[in-house]
């Protein structure tokens, strides 16, 4: 990691600003001001730790949130999402091999985007992130600055180009579901995909339409009951033969129709019908399979977009300042994927206990407390 500061008039290591910031988060720390405060109230031993030097006197002091703060502004946020990522990339790996999988592909990863909304000022639109995160253990492998919703499309090779994608299945909405990333995917990362079609791509979403769907039976369904709704999906899948002219989508293999029905109490049941396409086919991907990555997908909101809003308050968040909105997020993408890969199911009342026990950060964070000989 880079340090933005010049050389005179630094009290504090960057290692240090950043070990406390990610501790704090991890203990659920919502703010710079509460980063500031956790740190305050751990003894020098956890500091000695952090990497936190003695200053005047022999004392060691956190830093306080102004200084924080000022590192967050600046901090090279490419390098930082770089440097957790592969960070998470490890734990998620450590994991894979001491959990059982559910069914599906072995590996999926969703690319999908936040708005950060109080990064917005006047005459400074909101930062955007887009982001790569696994299905089932949730854990932001990657993550980008797009500037812009409508920018997405242009993030996504520079996004996914440094992961190790070979035998990976990628998800994404219609938005990136873009001819020249698909193949670029395919052909380079060697990687599938399962990109969904709406009216934003009218040839291939027409050519999907007009599959003798009436012909194909249901493959695959469920249903579940929670929060005041019933919800029930089935999934079709078509073979794709290139010798009858295909579908205009680089490297698919099957058609999929997922048709969603949704009753809601004290209102109408709606209907929905979406088209995808993939390039796996039926011997790699049962219908169900298929099904599970889909709802996958949808799925990363709760996993992480919403924790991140009730737990961490990232849309109440009025950071907006340099790169620190995204330091901000970069820092709750970590602590979420650090707790996830330890198999907690309840971020919040995973925060509230360790913030009981400051030291539990740091060790959740694999950072040994083995102050010096002088540590206090």
């Amino acid at each position: 990691m880079p340090d933005p500061r010049s050389q005179r008039g630094r009290w504090y290591p960057l290692t240090a600003i950043l070990l406390v910031c990610a501790c704090a988060v991890v203990a659920g720390a919502k703010s710079i001001d509460e980063f500031a405060e956790w740190g305050a109230s751990v003894p020098g031993r956890l500091l000695a730790a952090l990497s936190v030097h003695r200053q005047l006197l022999g004392w060691r002091r956190c830093p306080s949130a102004a200084t924080i703060g000022r590192m967050l502004q600046a901090v090279d946020g490419d390098a930082l999402d770089r440097a957790v990522g592969a960070y998470l990339a490890d734990r998620h790996r450590a994991a894979a091999k001491t959990t059982t999988q559910p069914s599906g592909p072995r590996r999926i990863i969703a690319v999908d985007g936040k708005a950060l909304k109080g990064s917005a000022r006047l005459g400074s639109p909101r930062q955007h992130p887009l982001s790569a995160v696994t299905h089932g253990t949730v854990v932001t492998l990657a993550q980008a600055e797009v500037g812009a919703k409508t920018n997405q499309t242009t993030h996504f090779e520079p996004l996914l180009a440094p992961l190790d994608l070979t035998g990976a299945t990628v998800t994404f909405d219609a938005l990136h579901s873009v001819k020249a990333n698909i193949s670029w995917l395919v052909e380079t990362k060697r990687a599938h995909y399962i990109a969904v079609i709406k009216t934003n791509q009218p040839p291939t979403h027409r050519q999907l339409a007009a599959l003798p769907w009436h012909d194909i039976d249901v493959q695959h369904t469920a249903s579940e009951t929670g929060h005041g709704r019933r919800e029930s999906r089935s999934i079709k899948t078509c073979a794709i033969a290139d010798g009858l002219g295909g579908i205009a989508f680089p490297h698919a293999k099957l058609a999929l129709r997922l048709h969603r029905r949704r009753q809601e109490s004290g209102k109408r049941q709606s209907r929905e019908t979406v088209y995808a396409v993939t390039s796996l086919d039926a011997h790699q991907a049962t219908p169900a399979d298929l099904a599970f990555a889909i709802r996958g997908h949808w799925g990363v909101e709760n996993s992480s977009h919403h924790i991140r809003d009730v737990t961490f308050a990232d849309d109440a968040s009025t950071v907006h300042t340099g790169t620190a909105p995204r330091a901000m997020a970069t820092r709750r993408n970590l602590a979420i994927g650090a707790l996830k890969t330890l198999g907690a199911d309840n971020i919040a009342k995973t925060t509230r206990a360790i913030s009981r026990e400051p030291q539990r950060s740091l060790s959740i964070l694999g950072i040994t407390n083995n102050p010096d000989e002088h540590g206090t």
